[in-house]
């Protein structure tokens, strides 16, 4: 059900941050013609607070209120965000549409835009993320699943970069709250999976000549013989969109950062990356006619239609990347069809209009809006 507002509840600093495209989106870094984008995530908790998932309310709201308090304090938190600080939001008070459009640019997981339930007489649940701006570059997510997750994202091929990005805001951290640590395991996580480093390492890649092949299995038998996660555009539980894959490792305890950063980053993603060229090599030498079609028919589709499904541009606008990538059609550019996968989003789609839309009408503006960007 629709909520009664005809417009959205969007502070000034949501408005900044809607207002522009995200660092990752950039299309520039390393191999960006198959890279998107590279991740570092860590997990943490804060000592003698129980985990998030087995806490009660007042137990969160102290985690919240003592985080947002140490960080202002310790500076990773700006009072002038405006400035090229980090803002701090709170979560728990946005309308559903703006913490949809904080999950669709990966700022907080789907996960932390639902919450914890709580009983009408606990309010809702404390949580909250920090988000640097303008760029976007570190967020950190405040009672997920566990007190503290943060993230650091980079354009392209860009791991090593996004690790010394956030072991800096780490180490600040760290300086001012106690994390509940173990001498023989390491950083303790609410999931077994994350014990130890706490560390998650992800590149998010454009693989769609391998799937046209029928090659991608082939990934995928990769990636599970060499124990990583392959997930879709939206993370765990997601579907490939458009052959966007999130490509990272899924257990920490007994590898060290740089043994999990140099096993992705130095060895398995550059083979992907070489699949999915040599995958593309073969449709322009083998099936250039096939793959002229399919490209022109999605920037046709684009152009012209004028009722489109968030799934159906997703797959348009990934074809369209790929033509741009071999160099097929001379326009628009790779950052420009990034900032467009962001932007046929639900919430997005509906915060650029300015109002909650229909289904029908969601379909109607999202082509609109198509046509108008890629005719410029």
């Amino acid at each position: 059900m629709l909520p009664e507002e005809s417009s959205f509840r969007t502070g000034e600093a949501m408005k900044r941050i809607l207002g522009q495209t995200p660092a990752w989106l950039s299309g520039g870094g390393e191999h960006a013609d198959v890279v998107l984008s590279s991740r570092v995530r860590l997990a943490r908790n804060l000592a003698g607070f129980r985990f998030v998932g087995r806490a009660e309310v007042q137990e969160r709201r102290d985690v919240f209120n003592l985080v947002r308090k140490n960080l202002t304090k310790a500076g990773i938190v700006s009072d002038d965000p405006g400035s090229g600080g980090s803002c701090w939001l709170d979560v728990s008070t946005m309308d559903q549409y703006t913490r949809d459009a904080l999950s669709e640019r990966q700022c907080i997981s789907r996960q932390h835009a639902k919450g914890h339930k709580t009983s009408a007489n606990e309010g809702p649940d404390p949580r909250a993320v920090i988000v640097q701006t303008p760029d976007e570059a570190v967020s950190i997510m405040i009672n997920e699943e566990d007190h503290l997750r943060l993230r650091a994202v980079r354009p392209g091929l860009m791991l090593r970069e996004a690790l010394n990005e956030i072991g800096k805001v780490d180490d600040q951290i760290e300086s001012v709250l106690e994390y509940a640590f173990s001498s023989r395991f390491g950083y303790l996580t609410a999931c077994p999976t994350n014990v130890g480093t706490g560390i998650r390492v992800s590149v998010m890649m454009h693989l769609p000549a391998l799937r046209i092949l029928g090659e991608i299995d082939r990934v995928k038998r990769a990636a599970s013989d060499m124990s990583l996660a392959l997930r879709g555009f939206w993370g765990e539980g997601s579907e490939a969109d458009g052959d966007f894959y999130q490509l990272s490792n899924q257990t920490t305890l007994g590898k060290s950062e740089e043994l999990i950063l140099t096993e992705l980053a130095g060895t398995i993603v550059p083979k992907v990356i070489e699949y999915e060229r040599r995958a593309r090599e073969k449709l322009l030498t083998q099936r250039r006619e096939f793959t002229e079609d399919v490209i022109y028919r999605a920037i046709g589709t684009l152009t012209h239609a004028r009722r489109i499904a968030a799934d159906e541009a997703m797959c348009k606008l990934s074809e369209v990347r790929l033509g741009v990538s071999l160099g097929v059609m001379s326009g628009p550019d790779i950052a420009t069809v990034n900032r467009l996968l962001l932007m046929v989003q639900q919430a997005h789609l509906q915060h650029a209009v300015g109002r909650v839309l229909e289904p029908g009408e969601r379909k109607a503006a999202r082509a609109s809006m198509l046509r108008q960007a890629l005719s410029e």
